[in-house]
């Protein structure tokens, strides 16, 4: 299919002025496809050629103002209109369309637990063209009206209020201007969960099978949606600007969430089924407040054209962790972001697919699609805390609170926000944005403390270019307490520096970004590193030991720390960890990449043994039944490092761990799975687990597991199942793809190694974006860390020609890979991470 350019956007944004569209969708048609008619009234401001979107199974009829245009000339997706004169014009289309089983368009879904139907739309980007014709570029917003005809006992949601007609049919309150990306239909037996406030209605919805779930937190979500709206309304002069507010809470979605104005949709899986930690409460939390958040960003002004992302979702990013602590029982999400989100930016900044938070010219929507990163996300994000810190919180919001009042149900450019802002302030707001927004890369902050007449004083070395406000931690060692450590001061600073900074006495522990206002790589000097590696868990802050973390983790990944030297830290400190997002996120790094990646396959059973004896150490921390989301972090990692099956399989057989919890669905498909790596079940096991659990998790749980048996049966099985066939949904392909590649098992699946790369070509070619990101993020072998593999994939970035989604994710692997090899490599002793004094 072809993709539109930012030069022809721009040319028929010069042609057009779209008013209106009518739509009417027809959901009764079967199961393959749906009718979509759609009635556009436009201007053109002066005669010329144009084009309308479209991707149908089939085109039955097309007329520009009662006039028919050829079904035929409908080519790669775009309709031509020639010849269009001056003036006022009515374009009606009638298609079928197909429904997508990719979490792309119109996504449809039967629900294995008891054979209900759902429908749902995901609009983004182009996807509006898989439902109904459109000029579809964000800066030609103009006014829905929807109709949908759904079958009997189906309740139908959109991006207004809906009702139903004498005839069947739901109809949707028009909208006020939106973009065609922003388009939303939900239809489907839903449970709906109905309140009101502020004089709006307020929904939540989900599938029938999950309601008792969505019932138990009801009270929690919706008292988080009325708490950020407040806030909301707090901080921003422009009231919330639809007729309602729905959260749909849908299955196989592709994102976290996606937020149609009235109608935001969500991945289901923020509809607990199983036991989760407070940490996974508070993300369920950060993501309600980040998608009200574009109810404002993003939905009443708009972006004008995709290099401007940042504009919808660096701000809801930040204002989600920012409103999140402010409005809710999670006062503390900061820390979730720093060790999670954060290292997230880190990571995709550091590879050669990195790009500015704003780049200065996105050429069409297939380069756009890529820039849905941790750049665009976190490191955006932390731009803007960083920018709210430099300009101070009034004049910030000043600044935002100017840029809707301007552009309120239009389009906005990174240089209007930047003059909106600079409105506010005597900053020289567009320097800040040149340095912050137009670069790319992370900066190394190295301290040096130099001492003159036994006066301490601070010098920051920085690698890179950016400026940074930040903090300084000064700690010194508790007397009373040598486990300990107590904070004597934070100290503002501005690098670069104008003079070094006078500290007093020389603390035990310097810490730059002390509070993690800033984004930038820190290290420590030679006393404060052997501070860190003895007295880590004795910080009194969990943001404070986020940013020691983070610290270790990037030294780790830049080569000059150890990897079992990070193993060592986290065996001697995260037993007396507290905060759940730490330890969630450190045994992440030490399982995921540590262990699996960057340690030699001769080290990786050590490594195991110590993170289960970490991970043991927890489990008889937690023994007194005080801390229940600790002790189920410790059961999931003990599983997933499990090097023998008895134990795990003596917990699946009784059904509970000793001492608790008792094993619930998500628990016992992870020790199956792990039993499966291991070769400790067998295909009866699993298809008598599926039958207890029939669920659509439990689908994709008896998916994971046959993918992951150590047979070439099954691994021939799992592999023809996700490159051969096109029957698999986004979610089972990922799940299979999750358990055909195991680090025990290297010797077996050898063979898939060089059959990856011509496949994953192939299958991205026949099914699109959003399998072609499946497969480069889940079923690339990263197990394989070897030359050889790094030649294989080098050679298919050249010679291939992979779409640009497998490209970017593929190339984004690939650079993990040689960073893994690069680690392997090194042999650098600890102490070479803190900079001599």
């Amino acid at each position: 299919m072809s993709v539109l350019t930012r030069d022809e956007a721009q040319l028929r944004a010069q042609l057009l002025d779209v008013h209106r569209y009518t739509v009417e969708l027809d959901l009764t048609t079967g199961d393959e496809t749906f009718d979509s008619r759609t009635v556009i009234r436009f201007t053109a401001r002066s005669a010329g050629d144009t084009f309308v979107e479209l991707k149908p199974a089939e085109l039955r009829a097309v007329t520009l103002d009662g006039k028919p245009l050829d079904p035929e000339s409908l080519d790669d997706g775009r309709l031509p209109l020639k010849n269009v004169s001056a003036g006022e014009h009515e374009l009606r289309v009638d298609a079928v369309m197909r429904y997508s089983r990719t979490g792309e368009g119109m996504h449809r879904f039967t629900d294995p637990s008891d054979g209900e139907t759902y429908v749902y739309t995901q609009m983004f980007m182009d996807d509006v063209q898989r439902v109904f014709a459109a000029f579809d570029q964000p800066d030609l917003k103009a006014v829905f009206e929807v109709s949908v005809r759904a079958p009997e006992g189906w309740t139908v949601l959109a991006n207004g209020v809906t009702e139903r007609r004498a005839d069947g049919v739901w109809q949707a309150a028009p909208t006020p201007l939106i973009s065609t990306y922003l388009v939303a239909v939900a239809g489907g037996p839903w449970h709906s969960v109905r309140t009101e406030h502020r004089g709006l209605p307020f929904g939540i919805h989900c599938r029938r099978s999950l309601a008792p779930y969505l019932d138990a937190d009801a009270e929690e979500i919706l008292g988080i949606t009325r708490a950020c709206f407040d806030r909301y309304h707090e901080k921003f002069d422009e009231p919330y600007p639809f007729d309602s507010y729905d959260q749909a809470f849908v299955p196989e979605f592709n994102a976290g969430a996606m937020e149609n104005p009235g109608l935001v949709t969500f991945r289901d899986e923020f509809v607990y089924r199983s036991a989760v930690t407070d940490t996974e409460r508070q993300t369920r939390a950060m993501v309600v407040a980040h998608e009200m958040a574009h109810m404002w960003f993003g939905d009443l002004v708009t972006l004008k054209w995709w290099d401007d992302i940042w504009l919808n979702e660096s701000f809801a990013e930040y204002m989600g962790y920012q409103t999140t602590a402010e409005a809710t029982r999670f006062t503390d999400p900061w820390t979730e972001f720093g060790v999670t989100r954060k290292s997230w930016g880190y990571e995709a900044d550091q590879r050669p697919t990195t790009h500015p938070v704003a780049p200065e010219k996105v050429d069409d929507t297939a380069s756009a699609l890529l820039n849905f990163d941790g750049i665009s996300y976190a490191k955006g994000a932390s731009a803007l805390r960083q920018l709210a810190a430099w300009l101070g919180e009034k004049d910030f919001l000043a600044g935002i609170n100017t840029h809707f009042a301007r552009h309120r149900f239009g389009n906005a450019t990174l240089a209007d926000f930047i003059d909106s802002l600079a409105s506010a302030t005597d900053r020289d707001v567009p320097a800040w944005a040149d340095s912050w927004l137009r670069t790319t890369g992370v900066d190394k902050l190295t301290p040096h403390v130099t001492v003159t007449d036994g006066v301490c004083a601070l010098a920051v070395d920085r690698a890179g270019s950016r400026p940074h406000r930040l903090t300084a931690g000064l700690y010194d060692h508790d007397l009373a307490d040598e486990g300990r450590l107590l904070l004597r001061a934070r100290l503002d600073l501005d690098v670069p520096q104008a003079a070094p900074l006078p500290i007093g006495k020389r603390p035990a522990l310097l810490l730059l970004n002390d509070g993690d206002l800033t984004y930038a790589k820190v290290r420590f000097d030679a006393e404060s590193f052997a501070t860190v590696r003895a007295g880590l868990s004795g910080l009194p802050d969990p943001l404070t030991r986020a940013v020691v973390w983070n610290a270790l983790r990037d030294s780790v990944r830049d080569g000059e720390l150890p990897p079992a030297a990070y193993l060592e830290t986290a065996r001697a400190h995260l037993p007396r960890e507290t905060d759940l997002a730490l330890v969630q996120g450190v045994l992440s790094f030490a399982s995921g990449q540590i262990a699996d990646q960057y340690l030699k396959p001769e080290d990786r059973p050590a490594a195991l043994a110590a993170l289960t004896a970490l991970c043991r150490d927890l489990l008889r921390r937690t023994e007194d039944g005080d801390h229940p989301g600790l002790r189920l972090i410790a059961v999931r990692h003990l599983i997933s490092v499990a090097a023998h099956p008895d134990a795990i399989a003596a917990w699946l057989a009784d059904g509970t761990v000793p001492g608790g919890p008792e094993l619930d669905p998500e628990l016992r498909w992870r020790i199956l799975g792990r039993l499966a790596v291991l070769g400790a079940t067998d295909e009866a096991t699993i298809a008598a687990e599926l039958e207890r659990d029939p669920s659509a998790t439990g689908q994709e749980g008896a998916a994971r597991c046959r993918a992951a048996l150590p047979d070439p049966e099954a691994k021939r099985a799992a592999w023809e199942a996700m490159f051969a066939g096109d029957d698999l949904s986004n979610y089972l392909f990922t799940a299979t793809a999750q358990g055909f590649w195991q680090p025990e098992q290297a010797e077996l699946v050898r063979p898939y190694v060089a059959r990856f790369y011509t496949d994953a070509v192939a299958v991205a070619a026949r099914r699109g974006p959003a399998i072609a990101t499946a497969a480069a993020r889940w079923a690339f072998p990263a197990h394989a860390v070897d030359p050889d593999n790094l030649r294989l994939g080098e050679a298919c970035l050249r010679e291939a020609d992979p779409i640009p989604a497998l490209r970017r994710t593929l190339a984004d692997r690939l650079d993990d890979l040689a960073r893994a090899l690069r680690v392997r490599a090194e042999e650098t002793e600890p102490a070479q991470v803190a900079r001599a004094e």
